[in-house]
Formats: C-alpha cells, sequence, structure tokens
C-alpha cells in the first residue's frame, strides 16, 4: 500500500518522515532520560521521595533539660542547627532543626532525630517531571507531541511484509491492547 499516488512522492515522504525523525529523536533523547528515570524512580517510591535521603540518629543527653541547657549543649556537640524547641507535653519536645526534626525525651534523655539531605539530580528531575517548574509546560507539550510524532512516523519507516499494513499491524493492536486490558482487568 502506498502513501501518495505517485511512487517518486511516496519515496520522499517516508525520507523526510525519517529525516525528522532520527533529527527529532536525538534532539528529545536527553528528555526521554529525563522523564524515563525520574518516572522510574517515582514508580518505585514506596511511600519515601527519592530526591531525599533521611538518616535516622539517636543519642543521650541529661534528663529534665530546660530549653535554654538543651540549646547550650545541643551547640557544644557540633550537631546540626537547633532552630527551635516547642513542647509537646510534659515529657517531650519536638527539635526544629536546620534540614532535620527530632523529638528530647526529658524523662529518659533520649533524642531522635533525623536528618534529610537532598538528591539535587533526582530532585530537579521530578520537579521537571511534575511540571513544578514555571515555563516548563511548554517543554513537556513539545515533548508530548514528539512523542505522538514518533508513534505516527514510526508505523510508515518501515514497509514490505514487516510494515505497518502487514505484519506491524499486529505488534500495533498488541500495543493498543496493553493498556486497555489493564484497565478493563484492574482491580
Amino acid at each position: 500500500m502506498t502513501l501518495l499516488k505517485s511512487d517518486k512522492a511516496n519515496k520522499l515522504l517516508i525520507r523526510a518522515l525519517r529525516t525528522v525523525h532520527r533529527d527529532l529523536g536525538f534532539l528529545m533523547a536527553g528528555l526521554c532520560l529525563v522523564y524515563g528515570i525520574s518516572g522510574f524512580l517515582l514508580n518505585h517510591m514506596d511511600g519515601k521521595d527519592p530526591a531525599f535521603k533521611t538518616t535516622e540518629h539517636t543519642l543521650r543527653l541529661d534528663k529534665r533539660l530546660t530549653a535554654e541547657e538543651l540549646t547550650a549543649i545541643w551547640a557544644d556537640k557540633q550537631l546540626p542547627q537547633l532552630k527551635r524547641i516547642m513542647t509537646i507535653d510534659d515529657d517531650h519536645s519536638r527539635l526544629m532543626l536546620q534540614g532535620g526534626i527530632g523529638v528530647y525525651n526529658s524523662a529518659t534523655g533520649a533524642v531522635d532525630y533525623e536528618l534529610h539531605s537532598r538528591n539535587n539530580f533526582v530532585y530537579w528531575i521530578n520537579k521537571l517531571h511534575y511540571n513544578k517548574i514555571k515555563g516548563w509546560s511548554i517543554m513537556g507539550d513539545l515533548f508530548a507531541a514528539s512523542l505522538v510524532f514518533f508513534a505516527v512516523s514510526g508505523l510508515f519507516m518501515v514497509r514490505g511484509k514487516h510494515g505497518v499494513f502487514r505484519r506491524g499491524k499486529w505488534y500495533l493492536i498488541g500495543g493498543i491492547l496493553i493498556p486497555v486490558l489493564y484497565l478493563v482487568l484492574a482491580p
């Protein structure tokens, strides 16, 4: 089956599709990596943001410290900056830290705190993936349009018995059926 009436015009169209498909593919390869890597990380979050790493720490201090004493001891130990102390109840205080949070148990002297550090690469590609950067939606739309172009132009690049009008149609139908069946059969 030919796309156009003349074989010469058909060859020119296929050549143009191949050229644009190839060159746009090279241009979009970086975006494919960004969306692919962040999509994989977001799919496997397990309740934790992959852009941040949390480390937990425990230490023992004296029992029944006042807020002023706790602040002074904290500074002497060269721990992460203590920004604020908030009372939870008679025995517990919330410690607001630079880059984290903790709890001081005045009855036992135990301090449990966690620090959060950011993986900048993952943080920024996730922001792009979620479209959380002003003006990025234009690039996201261009990327989405290029994916549609890749899908459609790719259908016509292979001709003959392996093309979309012969063997390729079964793969195309399979690719369409995968999400449809998932939506129908998913709980």
